[in-house]
């Protein structure tokens, strides 16, 4: 992670601001008839712009600039010629190294009318993150972040992905330490005040395994549940997570 001083988090606020609102832009575009790739594409565009660099292709090289994942792909996934429809569930997920600093956030959004199934899905997915963010307090474990997204997410008769988590981040996009979205209360490394993290749960409607695809990249539920991820970037206070990527 960088150093926690006043310009350290000045550069991490303005990458992560201008993440979020990358997101926002994209959410407005993402309609039916829109293939993925429109959405990558306006994505390279408006990072471009920026003088910044789209990381998960530089230091990851994955084919493309965001993870489009729709409705069984949980994460990772690669955008193409698939055309977004009513009813889907699709998650972006965005990324960007800014003046030397990492931007890093994920929304998950209805293409139209959705069922009140996945509707629900998607607003504990947020619920779960954060109280997740709530967590992240100043002296507490990484184990007690994941303890709150699984606590809400069980709740609610949803499961969790274990293998993709959260994790720290600063001059590059990933860093130490890992941040699962399940855990157990006391247990894993201290959070010290001004860590930098991402809390990113991915929530299923079924079963939490997964498989990948033929791409090598995007991942699937093995049984075809729909997921939903939100992810934002935060600092640990003694208050709870503070959140960079928001406008």
């Amino acid at each position: 992670m960088v150093s926690t001083t006043q310009a350290s988090r000045d550069g991490l606020r303005r990458a992560n601001q201008a993440t979020a609102q990358l997101l926002q832009e994209l959410a407005t575009l993402a309609r039916p008839g829109v293939m993925t790739s429109e959405l990558n594409d306006y994505a390279m565009e408006y990072i471009a712009r920026l003088g910044a660099v789209p990381v998960f292709a530089t230091e990851e090289g994955f084919p493309g600039c965001i993870n489009t994942s729709v409705n069984d792909a949980a994460v990772h996934g690669v955008p193409g010629k698939q055309k977004l429809k009513i009813g889907d569930v699709l998650s972006i997920d965005a990324g960007m190294l800014l003046n030397g600093y990492a931007g890093d956030a994920t929304i998950t959004i209805a293409i139209g009318k959705i069922s009140a199934q996945h509707q629900h899905l998607i607003e504990t997915t947020r619920q779960a993150m954060m109280a997740g963010i709530q967590a992240a307090r100043t002296g507490n474990h990484i184990g007690d972040i994941g303890y709150a997204i699984q606590s809400v997410a069980w709740s609610q008769g949803f499961d969790v992905i274990r293998e993709y988590t959260g994790h720290g981040l600063g001059h590059v996009m990933h860093e130490s330490p890992s941040v699962p979205g399940v855990g157990r209360p006391g247990t894993g490394p201290v959070m010290p005040e001004g860590l930098v993290i991402t809390i990113e749960p991915i929530l299923v409607e079924k079963s939490a395994r997964t498989k990948v695809d033929a791409d090598g990249w995007t991942v699937r539920t093995r049984d075809g549940g729909w997921a939903a991820q939100f992810e934002h970037t935060i600092i640990v206070t003694q208050h709870g997570g503070e959140i960079l990527s928001t406008i």
